[in-house]
């Protein structure tokens, strides 16, 4: 008697503990074939950039030797997941296929078609919720509506069941047989070779289940009793650093939720609350990402489509160097090209900056965030971006201007993150390592800072940026009026 396998597609959800799909089939009783499909016949803007394809390799690799340990090995194959998983299915006579949701625009209309096809096929084709606390569905206001703001978003998500507590990995796999051959990891390409440019990268992360644990055990042991406190203090690590971890289903939402809910006592519970309302603003960019699907290319405010952006490519070139002449832009800017990742309160001074200084289309900043970041998601990004640009849900007002020098002072007033980033300033006095333009030419020299050499000279005037940004805002709003 042929014993016909389930296959287990893996997608955002590289881990086996907390992985409803793959207790799912291992709870049917019959063999397992954990599957990864390289897609990338996603929309080309949205393909994973060059940061994601780095980790999706070590993610990977990780994966595939847990699930062989356990008697299950990873089978990988690229191409058109409508056609590459129908194919298993007939190669293999699987009898089942799961997979845990996605919920981009693309993901979610690939996925409703490839279901409709495996069942015409007699295929049982079933999906689960493995990458959020709350479906986006799930959380409706009194009129039965989405919710467009995030505070009575977050409220109404606190109203519901708790979820559900995280399920352990299986300790034992029942592998399928006759797994068919496969792609070979190394040949995808997804790290870079000439030049090598992840050396940053490798230095700051461990992708995979494993060091998802260990990163939030960390937090928990070492983070989380300052973290609401100094969180927005880019020099200070008490950030949690679990975003591409969560992207890449690394670690499930719920098992954070768990680790951090119930720590009600001291200076943990202030943390837990302002932490898992972070958790909660990932929620509500996916529930805006499902419900608004033009949220990373189309203005969620209308009048927005008005806006006379710049066309700069010099000053836009100069934004992703972290050469703008202010320090804390170009140190997040650095920090970004460096390890894939930027501290929270430096990416909204530094989107404000591309935004409202240098009158640069959000979408270009979003771009540029989705080819460097490790954690690019796209619901976060593009909902944060739009936020800082005062053009999506819940948005802050175009009016709120970060002033990069004010900001820098506030939070890194030492200059410690400066100094680390933008090494070539570490000399100069805290008065003055937030606005070098302004330090007497003695202390320059003897500083050792040459403007316009060793570092550039503002790139604008804030004050006169300001002022022009505002004066452009203007002009959408007579016309809205």
């Amino acid at each position: 008697m042929v014993d016909h396998p389930v296959i287990v597609w893996f997608r955002q959800d590289l881990r086996l503990s907390d992985n409803p799909s793959l207790a799912a089939a291992v709870a049917s009783g019959r063999p397992v074939l954990p599957v990864f499909v390289l897609d990338d016949e996603t929309p080309a803007r949205w393909r994973p950039g060059a940061a994601s394809r780095w980790w999706l390799h070590g993610s990977l690799e990780r994966l595939a030797a847990d699930l062989a340990a356990r008697g299950a090995p990873l089978l990988l194959r690229s191409g058109d997941a409508v056609e590459v998983v129908p194919a298993l299915v007939r190669a293999t006579g699987a009898t089942a296929v799961f997979w845990n949701r996605c919920y981009e625009p693309h993901a979610t209309d690939r996925d409703r078609r490839l279901k409709a096809d495996l069942r015409a096929l007699g295929v049982d084709a079933e999906s689960f919720n493995g990458g959020l606390l709350f479906e986006p569905w799930e959380v409706r206001n009194r009129a039965g509506d989405r919710y467009k703001a995030f505070t009575p978003f977050w409220k109404a998500c606190l109203r519901l069941p708790e979820p559900s507590a995280p399920v352990p990995a299986p300790e034992r796999i029942r592998g399928h047989a006759g797994t068919p051959a496969g792609d070979s990891l190394a040949d995808w390409g997804l790290r870079p070779t000439r030049p090598d440019w992840a050396g940053g990268l490798r230095d700051a992360w461990t992708p995979g289940e494993a060091g998802a644990r260990d990163r939030l055990r960390a937090f928990l042991a070492d983070a989380l009793p300052g973290y609401a406190a100094r969180r927005d203090q880019p020099a200070v690590d008490v950030t949690s650093r679990l975003s591409p971890y969560l992207h890449f289903g690394e670690i499930s939402p719920r098992a954070i939720w768990h680790a951090v809910a119930h720590r009600t006592t001291g200076d943990d519970a202030a943390a837990a609350t302002k932490f898992l309302s972070e958790v909660g603003w990932r929620e509500f960019c996916h529930h805006l990402l499902f419900h608004f699907p033009g949220l990373p290319e189309q203005n969620l405010r209308a009048d927005f489509d008005r806006f006379p952006w710049a066309d700069d490519s010099a000053l836009l070139s100069a934004w992703q160097r972290g050469r703008t002449g202010y320090p804390i832009v170009d140190a997040g800017m650095r920090q970004l090209w460096r390890t894939g990742w930027m501290h929270n309160r430096v990416r909204m001074v530094a989107a404000s900056f591309l935004i409202k200084d240098l009158l640069i289309d959000w979408r270009h900043g979003e771009a540029w965030f989705w080819d460097t970041l490790v954690d690019a998601d796209l619901a976060n990004n593009a909902a944060g971006w739009q936020w800082v640009a005062g053009s999506g849900a819940d948005a802050a007002p175009y009016f709120r201007i970060f002033n990069p020098v004010l900001q820098g002072e506030r939070f890194d007033p030492d200059g410690a993150y400066i100094r680390r980033w933008v090494p070539e300033l570490s000399a100069l006095p805290d008065s003055h390592i937030h606005r070098p333009w302004t330090a007497p030419d003695a202390m320059l020299l003897q500083s050792d800072v040459k403007l316009g050499e060793t570092y550039p000279h503002r790139i604008v005037d804030h004050g006169v940026a300001r002022d022009r940004a505002l004066a452009a805002y203007k002009t959408i709003t007579r016309g809205a009026a």
